[in-house]
């Protein structure tokens, strides 16, 4: 054998020494592993919630529409034809505007009629008393007279004959009655004075109503008339007068409810709530302001209205609006999530599945409170920060090492959606 081929079969040999060493090694390991993973099989993962204390409350959210806080057609109180008319939809107007004025010349010339008997009847007075300062002094005259005869025939009788002393007792007599005859008519020109200051008043009245003014402040929704148009008087009911515009007050909104009867009981004068307006996705503020106190026959709620303020005019007429109203709750309630409680046997015994400190899965049975759609109080059975299996409790087994994986507890309120747009 040559030194050449010596060196080759030498290499083989090496070669093949270190492929078997290295395949038993594999083979060892491998079978270590095997031995490893049968004693520690793998531990499953399992979500868990911490069990906590936390607000639990029942909300119902209901659906209405906003509406003026006032609105009213506004008429004229007389008949006439419009002169001017002041103002157009969209106009803000302040309370006491001037929004038309009417042309009423026979109300017109009635009360310069009025003023014409009133002064009259003034003149009438004056002459009155032009008269019973007459008869007084006419009657001072005749009964000093008569005073100074009857005190002298009383001196000396039949100094004075006595028809002498009757005729001036007559005299007497009869000025003090054109005295009494002057004050009655004096009484009776007053009295006319007064019925002519009567009619002046009525109709100065009736002719201020041809300036038609805003009964509140508001904004002109809808404008009904010309100029020159005919207006009939509002208070006439033989025919249906023609409203000159339509006011409606919108610093301040109705918002109306239907609130359900069995949530009738939690509604409250004053309350304060918070109004989601849908088309604008804005909240305000509102105050329950009213309520009918009675349930309707037909769809058993009770009509309520809430008061929302609307300074910067940001709200309108006919938009809808969402109310949350806390019918009941518990804020300091143990709970946990719904999904976490499972129900058996005849639906009243409930249980969880809680790991424990080691990571065991341990049953326990519970006794439950008040629920809302995600979350449900314990009333007894647990403790607070205990780990409680949230899902799938029927993939493990009662004392099953588990790994658990902390998830967050959904929060404690339930919403019922009530009421819907028309």
């Amino acid at each position: 054998m040559t030194l050449q081929r010596r060196y080759i079969v030498i290499g083989a040999v090496v070669v093949l020494s270190v492929v078997v060493t290295a395949t038993l090694m594999m083979k060892r390991l491998l079978g270590d592993a095997n031995v490893d993973g049968a004693d520690k099989p793998a531990q499953r993962l399992a979500p868990v919630v911490l069990v906590a204390r936390a607000p639990l409350e029942n909300v119902i959210t209901l659906t209405g529409e906003f509406r003026p806080f006032q609105q009213v057609d506004v008429h004229a109180k007389v008949a006439g034809y419009i002169r001017h008319i002041l103002v157009d939809v969209g106009d803000k107007v302040r309370a006491g505007q001037e929004l038309a004025i009417l042309e009423v010349p026979e109300l017109n010339a009635q009360v310069m009629g009025a003023k014409s008997d009133i002064g009259r009847s003034q003149d009438a007075i004056r002459r009155a008393q032009s008269e019973i300062e007459r008869a007084e002094s006419t009657h001072t005259a005749y009964h000093a007279a008569y005073t100074r005869l009857k005190q002298a025939s009383e001196e000396r009788p039949g100094l004075v004959a006595e028809q002498e002393l009757d005729d001036s007792m007559a005299k007497d007599k009869e000025t003090e009655a054109q005295i009494n005859s002057a004050r009655a008519a004096l009484a009776e020109s007053q009295n006319q004075l007064g019925m002519a200051q009567a009619t002046l008043d009525r109709l100065s009245a009736l002719q201020a109503y041809s300036h038609i003014t805003a009964p509140f402040a508001g904004v002109v929704t809808k404008r009904y008339v010309d100029t020159g148009a005919l207006i009939s008087a509002g208070t006439s009911s033989e025919t249906q007068s023609q409203p000159v515009v339509q006011l409606a007050e919108w610093s301040l909104f109705r918002l109306e409810i239907p609130v359900p009867e069995s949530a009738v009981p939690m509604i409250h004068l004053g309350s304060i709530v918070q109004v989601h307006v849908l088309d604008l996705n804005r909240d305000f503020q509102g105050r329950v302001s009213r309520f009918a106190d009675a349930v309707n026959d037909e769809t058993r709620t009770m009509h309520t209205e809430i008061d929302v303020e609307n300074p910067q005019d940001t709200l309108t007429a006919g938009m809808y609006a969402q109310v949350k109203l806390a019918l009941q709750g518990n804020r300091g309630a143990l709970t946990v999530p719904v999904q976490a409680v499972v129900q058996e046997g005849d639906g009243n015994d409930h249980y969880v599945l809680v790991v424990d400190d080691q990571n065991r899965v341990q049953k326990r049975n519970v006794v439950l409170g008040e629920q809302t759609s995600t979350t449900v109080e314990i009333v007894h059975g647990l403790s607070e920060k205990e780990r409680v299996i949230s899902a799938g409790q029927s993939d493990y087994a009662i004392g099953e090492v588990v790994m658990p994986k902390l998830e967050s507890a959904p929060a404690g309120a339930r919403e019922v959606q009530t009421g819907e747009r028309k």
